[in-house]
């Protein structure tokens, strides 16, 4: 008797502990669904996947993915649901983030690193480098790429950076990302981005 009754307290410190987390599962469980979750999850995980960085004659290309959720997230803040059901109609499009920058931090865009003018390297990199980038699915289908939008910073940033648009990729598909390297001349270069899609 005496035994038990120094054990209680902490026997009832266990059984409080174990519906504590029994509540708390259930209670996730609960919640996972809702798009303020899914997006919370999202945020916590920093929008996007691994940066995955190939180096090849003195410049770096990086490519990482981005949720499309970010940029339906941007255009119709905090309304989750809308959200939600515009992701579900355009979940098999991803958007990825293509950074070229050179070690010395030199513009990419002079003659020195693409044999045009600048202007004309501004034309290639705005609009035609689309046709230069494909995807793999995890079922070998091959994706060419359907859009690109050229971040303009105006010299301000030490890189150039495109965001690269395919469609008809399932959501749950690993891809691998390949640039046949027109602009600066560096042949195949390929970006396994292994740990995308990020997990809602």
């Amino acid at each position: 008797m005496i035994f038990f009754k120094r054990c209680f307290p902490s026997i009832s410190f266990v059984l409080m502990f174990v519906f504590g987390l029994l509540v708390s599962c259930n209670k996730s469980s609960k919640y996972r669904d809702l798009p303020e979750y899914k997006f919370f999850n999202l945020q916590q995980q920093g929008w996007k996947s691994k940066r995955v960085t190939q180096f090849v004659s003195d410049i770096n290309y990086t490519a990482t993915e981005v949720p499309i959720q970010y940029y339906l997230l941007k255009d119709n803040q905090a309304d989750y649901a809308k959200v939600d059901s515009l992701y579900q109609v355009n979940s098999k499009e991803r958007i990825i983030e293509v950074e070229f920058q050179h070690t010395s931090e030199a513009d990419l865009l002079l003659k020195d690193h693409t044999n045009k003018t600048y202007k004309d390297a501004v034309k290639y990199i705005a609009f035609t480098i689309e046709k230069d980038f494909t995807v793999i699915t995890s079922s070998n289908d091959t994706i060419p790429c359907s859009g690109v939008n050229f971040e303009r910073n105006f010299k301000v940033a030490p890189f150039k950076r495109v965001l690269l648009y395919f469609n008809d990729i399932p959501p749950n598909d690993h891809i691998k990302l390949i640039y046949q390297d027109q602009l600066f001349g560096n042949g195949i270069i390929k970006f396994n981005l292994t740990d995308s899609p990020l997990k809602v």
